[in-house]
């Protein structure tokens, strides 16, 4: 999908700075950007499922721990 993407004029310098500086193209830096934000976002609901699995288990032994 092809797209066409606005950015300021101070975005577009931090960009094409970026970019020389790691020796990679505008739409090399975007695309890695994306897929890092895309793998932190999948670990965080990873996160959220595991404790909505382990949380209850385990309420009792944490309200204790808390209150000692």
């Amino acid at each position: 999908m092809a797209m066409t993407l606005r950015l300021g004029d101070e975005e577009s310098e931090q960009l094409a700075a970026l970019a020389e500086a790691e020796g990679r193209s505008t739409e090399d830096v975007l695309r890695l950007a994306l897929a890092e934000r895309w793998s932190k976002l999948h670990k965080q609901q990873q996160i959220g499922d595991v404790l909505e699995r382990v949380l209850p288990r385990y309420q009792g032994l944490l309200e204790r721990l808390g209150t000692g």
